[in-house]
């Protein structure tokens, strides 16, 4: 009790320099610790857009709009692009802190090659509500979504194909990996697993050159999905996906192309692997012309929209 009390009212110089010191370490603690939750929430944060008030009645390709329900009970909606009937449908993945309207012009290559195309905005992106997960329940959107796109009367409901960049990448393979109605995946800057993007993300901000940091934000974002703690990286999905499978890194996104090169790695043939410099969101209308040419030719090649007979 003597000790506790000498730290409450220090007396001695030694004790005003140990209570001094012990401040010190609690603020810094409590500093560090903020700075972790400000980024960890900084990355999570939901990306608001004005996507809601986009108006599909004058959007070429005569879309309309797909509802899906999700395993808890809560709606999804995205767009649907009508193709040649009975056709594959092609779902478009949006990336992190992206949205569908940014892969409209994808979407609309690969419509005019008679694919029937669906895009939505995952979870905490463009109009969905919430927090993202960087791929942990984005992954059960995308398969509610393959779920319900099956029920419809006018597609091919026995072979889909992905395309995805980033988190939308990540979720790709997931899915392939355990539903064999997909027939080709392509994917754009994927990654292991959902811990690996956060760690990607905080070390852009620079935050992380702070001890503790790195550590305080990981364990509460593994915290905030702990359901999903048992979930093996994708690396270890790869050999399920049987079906042909596209990879595309670009050198302006080195620690994703370090990952997607992993990927492919471990992925079991047939596979293809195409480099760009930059990004598909950074990238030219030429040299995005040309990428989304690669795409369409890729499911040209290996599910054409007459596939069905």
């Amino acid at each position: 009790m003597a000790f506790l009390s000498e730290l409450r009212y220090p007396n001695t110089p030694l004790a005003k320099v140990f209570s001094g010191l012990l401040a010190l370490l609690l603020f810094g603690l409590v500093t560090i610790f903020s700075i972790s939750s400000f980024l960890l929430y900084e990355i999570l944060r939901p990306v608001k857009s004005p996507a809601s008030t986009f108006n599909i009645d004058t959007m070429i390709g005569h879309p309309s709009v797909f509802s899906f329900s999700l395993a808890g009970g809560a709606m999804r909606e995205g767009w649907f692009f009508p193709g040649l009937r009975a056709a594959p449908v092609i779902v478009v993945c949006h990336g992190y802190q992206s949205q569908r309207i940014d892969v409209l012009t994808l979407v609309t290559a690969l419509q005019e090659h008679q694919y029937n195309v669906f895009s939505f905005d995952f979870l905490g992106n463009g109009t969905s509500p919430g927090v993202t997960t960087l791929g942990y329940k984005e992954t059960g959107e995308l398969r509610s979504a393959l779920n319900a796109l099956a029920a419809r009367g006018d597609v091919d409901p026995q072979h889909f194909g992905l395309w995805g960049v980033d988190m939308g990448g990540y979720t790709a393979i997931e899915v392939a990996a355990a539903d064999p109605r997909v027939s080709a995946v392509a994917v754009d800057d994927a990654y292991t697993s959902p811990p690996v993007m956060l760690q990607i993300q905080a070390r852009q901000s620079g935050l992380t050159a702070l001890p503790l940091v790195m550590k305080l934000s990981t364990f509460g974002f593994r915290w905030l999905n702990y359901s999903f703690r048992n979930d093996p990286p994708a690396t270890q999905q790869l050999p399920s996906v049987v079906g042909p499978k596209l990879f595309i890194t670009a050198e302006d996104r080195s620690a994703l192309a370090d990952q997607t090169l992993l990927l492919f790695d471990k992925a079991p043939q047939p596979k293809r692997l195409l480099r760009y410099s930059q990004g598909y969101r950074d990238m030219s209308d030429d040299d995005r012309k040309a990428y989304e040419s690669q795409i369409v030719n890729f499911f040209l090649e290996y599910i054409p929209p007459s596939l069905r007979r």
